[in-house]
C-alpha cells in the first residue's frame, strides 16, 4: 500500500511493522466486555469476500473525507459515516492528534481518566476497571457504572473505539489538565461527573505470589515489552512452579508481544494464521519456551484479540488448560491507511486463525473448564492438580 497516497499507510508505520497495529482493539482506555452470541461470525467464504475489497473500502472513506474537505466540513466525520456504511464492524476513524495518543497507548503511556469501558449486549457502555489513584477513581467511579455520555455526546450504540476517542481526547486540543464531563448511572440514579485529564502510563503485565508456589501472571493489554515482561517472570518462577496466566479483560494490543509471550511457553511452532487482502501469513513462537511447566490460561468474555489469538494458540497445542467463560471473538486484522487530511482509518483486511484452524472473529474461545464465579480459585485448584499429577 505504500507510494499509493492518500492510501497510504501511516507515517511511522511501516508495511513490515503494520501487524504490531492490526490486532489492536480499545487498548488501554477501554475494553469490551460481554462475548458476542453466536452466530454473529462472518463463515470462511464471506471472510474471504470481506478481505476481497479492502483497498476499495478505504478508497470510499478517502473519498468522502477528501469531498468533506472541498465542502468546507469535517473530514473526520465524513470518514466515519463512509466507515459505518461499509458494514465494517471494526472499522474505526481517528483524527491526526487521537492517532497520535493511540500510539502513545501502544508504548504504554496515553492521556486519559483512567477507566477501561466495555459495550454490553444492549448496546450501553459500562465501566469495567478504574486505575487505582487516577482522576476516575478519585471521583469515586466503580466498575459497572454504566457511561452515558462524554461531553453530551451519548454512548448508548457508539463503537467502544468511538467512547474511548472522547474520553481521550485529541493529542492536540485535549492535554492533559483539560477537562471531560461524563454522564453516570449506578441503580437507577444519573449523575455528571467533571474530570480533569491526567497523563498515566499501563503496568500492562502484574506479577504476583500464590499460595502453593505459583505465579500469577496478570496481563493488562499487549502494549510493548509486555510480552518480553511475561518471558522473564517465566523464568524468574521457582522451577516447576505452575503459572496462572490472567488474561481476563485483557483487550488486545500488539500482536507481536502475544507472539513473544507465547514463545515463553512454546518450543517454536505455529503460533496462528492469518490473511490480509487474501494472502495467507503465519505467525510463528520463537525456540527455547518453557514447555512442562503447569499452565492455565484464565479469560473471559473482555479477552480479545491479540489476548484470544495467544490462548488458542496455547490451547490447540495443548500447552495450557483454559479456565473462565467464552471470550469476545475479535478475529480480525485492520489495516491503517493516512486519509487526506492526515487522520487515519482502519478497515478489516483479513481474519486470523488459531494453529488448528480454528476462526476466532464472533465466536470466541470456549475454556476447556467454564466458570465464571472464583474463576481465580478454580484456576488454582486446577493448577495444583496438574502440578501433583506431573
Amino acid at each position: 500500500m505504500s507510494g499509493r497516497d492518500p492510501f497510504c499507510q501511516p507515517r511511522r508505520i511501516r508495511r513490515g511493522a503494520a501487524l504490531t497495529l492490526v490486532f489492536t482493539s480499545v487498548l488501554v482506555a477501554g475494553a469490551a466486555t460481554g462475548a458476542l452470541p453466536q452466530g454473529e461470525g462472518k463463515s470462511a467464504p464471506d471472510e474471504a469476500r470481506s478481505a476481497a475489497a479492502p483497498l476499495a473500502r478505504h478508497a470510499d472513506v478517502a473519498r468522502a473525507a477528501e469531498e468533506a474537505m472541498a465542502d468546507g466540513k469535517s473530514p473526520v466525520e465524513a470518514a466515519r459515516r463512509a466507515a459505518s456504511r461499509s458494514g465494517d464492524r471494526w472499522a474505526a476513524v481517528y483524527s491526526r492528534g487521537e492517532y497520535e495518543e493511540f500510539e502513545d497507548a501502544l508504548d504504554g503511556r496515553y492521556t486519559g481518566v483512567g477507566l477501561w469501558a466495555g459495550s454490553e449486549r444492549d448496546g450501553r457502555v459500562a465501566v469495567t476497571k478504574v486505575r487505582t489513584g487516577s482522576p476516575a477513581a478519585r471521583a469515586g467511579i466503580r466498575p459497572g457504572d454504566l457511561l452515558r455520555s462524554v461531553d453530551g455526546e451519548k454512548t448508548d450504540g457508539r463503537p467502544v473505539t468511538e467512547v474511548v476517542s472522547l474520553l481521550r481526547g485529541d493529542a492536540s486540543d485535549a492535554p492533559a489538565g483539560t477537562t471531560v464531563r461524563l454522564g453516570l448511572e449506578r441503580d437507577g440514579r444519573t449523575w455528571t461527573e467533571t474530570l480533569r485529564r491526567a497523563r498515566l502510563s499501563t503496568d500492562s503485565v502484574t506479577v504476583r505470589d500464590l499460595p502453593g508456589a505459583l505465579t500469577l501472571i496478570d496481563v493488562d493489554t499487549f502494549t510493548k515489552n509486555s510480552g518480553g515482561q511475561v518471558r522473564d517472570a517465566v523464568r524468574r518462577a521457582p522451577r516447576g512452579a505452575g503459572v496462572v496466566l490472567d488474561l481476563r479483560g485483557n483487550s488486545g494490543g500488539l500482536v507481536t508481544e502475544a507472539v513473544t509471550a507465547a514463545s515463553a511457553f512454546l518450543d517454536a511452532g505455529l503460533v496462528a494464521t492469518y490473511d490480509v487482502e487474501g494472502e495467507q501469513r503465519a505467525l510463528h513462537a520463537e525456540p527455547g519456551g518453557d514447555t512442562t511447566r503447569p499452565l492455565v490460561a484464565l479469560v473471559d468474555g473482555g479477552t480479545m484479540s491479540a489476548a484470544e489469538l495467544l490462548t488458542g494458540a496455547l490451547q490447540d497445542r495443548g500447552r495450557a488448560l483454559v479456565v473462565g467463560s467464552r471470550t469476545f471473538g475479535k478475529g480480525s486484522v485492520q489495516m491503517p491507511a493516512r486519509l487526506p487530511d492526515g487522520s487515519v482509518a482502519e478497515l478489516t483486511v483479513g481474519h486470523y486463525r488459531t494453529p488448528s484452524g480454528r476462526g476466532v472473529d464472533g465466536r470466541g474461545i470456549t475454556p476447556d473448564l467454564e466458570t465464571d464465579e472464583g474463576a481465580l480459585q478454580r484456576a488454582e485448584s486446577v493448577l495444583r492438580g496438574l502440578a501433583n499429577h506431573s
